[in-house]
């Protein structure tokens, strides 16, 4: 039996180097693969962002007076409507501005959709004016 024995020698602080090394780039490469992967819901299906993120604000012209709506949006919900720098004169001038906003917001932010919104025959005007604004807002809103 003439087996020739060959010896290896390993130096230690090469090994430590080259695990190092090895661990960094696993983390890396795990890291990489969460930030370029896209989301899934629960069933494992990607969801795509429909808004980039953040508050966009559209304006609608009122007898020389400008309204502006401000539309709160994350990447797949409206989070809020509000009416800003709305003044003293135009809330007096045109009540029913307040009021129909709310009602409006209220089932769009419910639905998280603009169809299928109702509105009354008393106020469809100012809703329909609005309802402009918000789709002005939310189209600002998309990638």
């Amino acid at each position: 039996m003439s087996a020739k024995t060959k010896i290896v020698v390993l130096h230690m602080k090469k090994l430590l180097f080259a695990g190092v090394a090895a661990a960094l780039g696993i983390i890396f490469l795990i890291l990489l693969f969460f930030m370029l992967h896209t989301r899934e819901n629960s069933a494992g299906e990607s969801v795509p962002t429909m808004y980039t993120p953040g508050v966009y604000t559209s304006s609608v012209m009122i007898d020389q007076n400008a309204l502006d709506v401000q539309v709160a949006v994350d990447e797949n919900h409206i989070n809020s409507i509000s009416l800003v720098n709305l003044d003293e004169t135009m809330e007096t001038m045109y009540p029913l501005v307040e009021p129909t906003l709310d009602e409006l917001s209220e089932q769009i932010l419910s639905q998280q959709s603009l169809t299928d919104i109702t509105y009354s025959q008393n106020n469809q005007y100012t809703s329909m004016l609005l309802l402009e604004a918000i789709s002005d807002a939310l189209e600002k809103a998309s990638p």
